[in-house]
């Protein structure tokens, strides 16, 4: 009996990535890595002047992306860019301030409680009832909050730092909520100058209220802050184009990775979460994908990330 050549093709095992889908994994690790550039860069202080000169670059390259664009500017996107702008403001000054007192994880896994918030405060503004899935994302990603926040008690208890980031997770919301509210009605790049403007000129405009002084020079603080608004550009260009291919199922399953780099990152760095705080991270994720992953009807159209994300930002 003589032996054959088994020519059949054999099963491939392990996961598969397309270039896209690659790319959308690198933006999310550079999303993930700006908790622990912030943390540090919060070192030499001043947080307004670190979130106006984060978004005032970011506005200046987005106004020269779009610069042809923008003679055609109406009222209603300047009122809106404003609008989207001041939660911008909003959530990333109080963001930074935090990131003053807390660690660059838990920073990254609280403010992923915007995803969960968003259906909340829909339900708040415009009476549009959460859905089941949307109920069980938030009810994960609150047990996560109770553990990662104070993993030693059967309380919750929060600092200053926790408190802060916690609101900027409704300012966070409230700008994805405005942004689906103006989706398909205005013109994408002129809204978005106008909203990266406004954030980073309200964060400068701040200072003096709230007795912010200029810190001393330091060129790693600089650096940070404009090579921030520069990256916030690359990724969405990124995320534009790679989602073109991308399914949003996929898309969404990449970017709730967004926390889980920033634990890791900050973990390299020196942070120690417990292990009911690491429970209480995955918890959160958790939920943030229950939140999203919910299924579509017959003759639905797939969202779009970039339909709930502003440009630039």
């Amino acid at each position: 009996m003589s032996a054959t050549l088994d020519t059949r093709p054999r099963p491939r095992w392990g996961v598969r990535f397309s270039r896209q889908e690659m790319a959308l994994i690198a933006v999310t690790a550079v999303w993930g890595a700006t908790f622990l550039i912030v943390h540090l860069a919060m070192q030499h202080g001043a947080p307004l002047l670190f979130v106006g000169l984060r978004f005032l670059a970011a506005g200046a390259i987005s106004l020269v992306i779009f610069r042809r664009t923008l003679t055609g500017l109406t009222r209603r996107e300047l009122g809106a860019g404003a609008a989207i702008g001041v939660t911008i403001f909003g959530g990333y000054a109080l963001q930074t301030i935090g990131l003053q007192t807390i660690p660059s994880s838990t920073s990254a896994f609280l403010t992923a409680l915007y995803v969960p918030l968003v259906p909340l405060l829909q339900w708040a503004v415009f009476r549009r009832a959460p859905k089941p899935a949307a109920w069980a994302g938030v009810a994960l990603a609150f047990t996560g909050l109770v553990l990662l926040a104070d993993p030693g008690s059967a309380g919750l208890t929060l600092s200053t730092g926790e408190i802060l980031t916690l609101v900027s997770t409704v300012a966070i919301a409230a700008e994805i909520v405005l942004i689906g509210l103006y989706a398909g009605t205005v013109d994408l790049g002129r809204i978005t100058v106008v909203q990266l403007l406004v954030g980073g000129a309200l964060s400068v405009a701040m200072m003096p209220v709230v007795g912010e002084a200029v810190p001393s020079f330091s060129w790693l603080w600089l650096a940070a802050a404009i090579g921030l608004g520069a990256a916030s550009c690359l990724i969405q260009l990124t995320m534009n184009w790679a989602q073109r291919s991308v399914s949003p199922t996929r898309a969404t399953v990449i970017y709730a990775g967004e926390p889980v780099w920033g634990g890791v990152i900050g973990r390299l760095a020196g942070d120690r979460l417990p292990g009911l705080a690491i429970v209480g991270a995955a918890l959160i994720v958790a939920g943030v994908l229950v939140s999203e992953l919910k299924p579509r009807t017959r003759g639905e159209s797939p969202p779009r990330r970039d339909d709930v994300e502003p440009a630039c930002s």
